[in-house]
């Protein structure tokens, strides 16, 4: 048989492809990967999901999508660490999309709309306590009303939000909103009972006829040190300083004022002192910068309010306004050791900021519960203690300490305790794979727009006024615009268009499509034109051709 010329294709024999279909080594599968935002939030929003909606101008149902996993976005627009923006996808092409900020936009437009929060479940008849009004046991709360349960939260300070109130300062989240979106609990038929401590939980059990109990107390007891203090001058701990300041009070400090410590809140102790009034404030840090507990913009946000930072010093004595510095250096482990070399600072104040722990003195005399050696609760996987029926999370447990965080767990407990209040065992989905920018089938652009929240000027920041603003609608939408989609399909219609066999069918708006299998030659096309790859290629099993 003579060959045919390049340019020409033999006649297909179209009875004979419609009887056995095409042959193809594999076919084209829609599916629903795991973005990394997703991936990386420790509430475990379906960042992807609300951010789909607020782009197309759906604001309340964008909000709705949020707050299935987390009821407090106009708080975690604010501090929020925002680890989703750190693994965002498009950081690989121009900039990361500023997911914390769309996240407060839809918070602050529910509060401004009175939008309601839904309930999903009829009543239960079963009676939750939680014991704490911070974010662990606010987002528990929530959940927990949200499947039907009556919740009753016994707090002993007169406000909701813990250190959301009394440990951030109000020039990132301003005291309002905190008590805005925590007061919307109460919608949903969530009991506050403020001012009342615990002091014993199995009595408060029975006596409120609970089913069953979540502990959720914050970490607001300051970790001290052993410095030698003579005459000194004022020395108070982080915690303490910033609860002050949270009920309104004015700590007189003096004009110098050294913090010690490098975490977050040594951060934020250090930015409220130059607020009241301090002319230097000095942070004294053991490690260097690259070791600081800090985040990195917390400390360039201090720098640039005029706080001082000393790398690799230790306080060693205090003695009147005289403060004892010595220099450290790190070991080949990274480890501070003393050097011998000194120097004298001047302060009126001191303020320790080495850490939190939780007072958890109530909870001894428990049968059954266990305690790490710094003192957190050991729980299991479903968030329970070892006595039956009270459950913890939160600082109270050994994990991470950022709001985020213990507003995940808050969710996870409520999950685990909906599921042992009905007796069935908690039944998770298979989870997705992950999809990494090098699967992404993008192409390469770069936005010539980048969407910034504006700051109050640095000569304007001597009080407690919010230093970041929000965003207004138009950016708002344009930021979830940005949204890559990472392996979620959005119905560009890429494939649809791309198929040289018009083997791919679509389903209608919001239903996605179907390949019609007994014309798709598995050519890949559709899965190299995906750009958000939402299509996988399936390899088939060889097999043979009938007559």
């Amino acid at each position: 048989m003579s060959k045919l010329p390049n340019d020409i294709s033999p006649p297909i024999d179209l009875t004979r492809r419609q009887m056995v279909g095409p042959v193809r080594t594999s076919h084209p599968r829609y599916v629903d990967l795991l973005p990394l935002c997703n991936d990386a939030c420790p509430a475990g929003e379906n960042i992807q999901g609300w951010l789909a909606q607020a782009q197309a101008g759906r604001f309340q149902k964008a909000w709705e999508v949020l707050i299935r996993d987390n009821p407090f976005p106009a708080i975690h627009g604010r501090v929020c660490y925002h680890p989703c923006e750190s693994s965002c996808n498009r950081k690989h092409l121009d900039s990361k999309v500023s997911i914390h900020a769309v996240e407060r936009f839809l918070g602050d437009q529910a509060t401004a709309n009175n939008w309601p929060m839904p309930v999903d479940a009829l009543p239960s008849g079963k009676r939750v306590l939680v014991i704490g009004a911070g974010p662990s046991g606010l987002s528990a709360a929530y959940h927990l009303a949200r499947f039907g349960h009556q919740v009753e939260i016994h707090e002993a300070g007169p406000v909701a939000g813990g250190m959301l109130y009394f440990g951030i300062p109000a020039y990132r989240l301003p005291r309002d909103v905190v008590e805005r979106e925590t007061s919307r609990l109460e919608s949903i038929g969530v009991r506050f009972v403020f001012n009342h401590k615990v002091e014993d939980v199995l009595a408060e059990r029975r006596d409120g006829r609970f089913d069953a109990v979540y502990v959720a107390i914050g970490a607001q007891v300051g970790r001290h040190v052993d410095i030698p203090a003579r005459d000194s001058a004022k020395v108070l701990a982080a915690v303490t300083l910033l609860r002050k300041v949270g009920m309104g009070e004015v700590p007189r400090l003096g004009r110098r004022v050294v913090i010690y410590g490098g975490s977050n809140t040594a951060m934020d102790a250090a930015r409220t002192a130059r607020r009241l009034g301090a002319d230097e404030a000095v942070i004294v840090y053991i490690r260097d910068r690259a070791h600081m507990k800090a985040h990195e913009y917390e400390a360039e946000e201090a720098i640039a309010e005029g706080v001082k930072i000393k790398w690799l010093s230790g306080i060693k004595d205090i003695s009147g306004s005289d403060i004892t510095v010595e220099r450290m250096e790190l070991d080949a482990e990274g480890r501070p050791q003393p050097t011998g070399e000194f120097e004298t600072l001047k302060a009126d104040s001191v303020i320790l900021a080495l850490g939190e722990t939780t007072d958890i003195t109530f909870l001894r005399n428990i049968p059954g519960i266990q305690f790490e050696a710094d003192d957190t609760v050991i729980v299991g996987e479903d968030m329970q203690t070892g006595h039956p029926g009270i459950f913890a999370g939160g600082d109270v447990t050994p994990t991470t300490r950022t709001v985020t965080n213990a507003t995940g767990q808050g969710k996870h407990a409520a999950r685990h305790i909906d599921a042992w209040l009905r007796g069935t065992p908690l039944m998770r989905p298979p989870r997705h794979r992950v999809i990494p920018f090098a699967e992404m089938h993008l192409p390469m652009y770069n936005d010539t727009l980048v969407i910034r929240q504006a700051e109050l000027p640095l000569a304007q920041r001597d009080d407690f006024t919010e230093v970041v603003t929000g965003l207004d609608v138009r950016q708002a939408q344009y930021e979830a615009k940005r949204c890559l989609s990472c392996g979620n399909c959005y119905e560009c219609d890429n494939c649809y268009a791309a198929c040289p066999e018009d083997a791919i069918m679509k389903l209608g708006p919001g239903r996605g499509y179907e390949i019609n299998m007994n014309t798709c030659t598995g050519c890949a096309v559709c899965f190299d034109r995906c750009p958000c790859h939402a299509i996988d290629m399936v390899t088939e099993l060889p097999r043979e051709a009938k007559p």
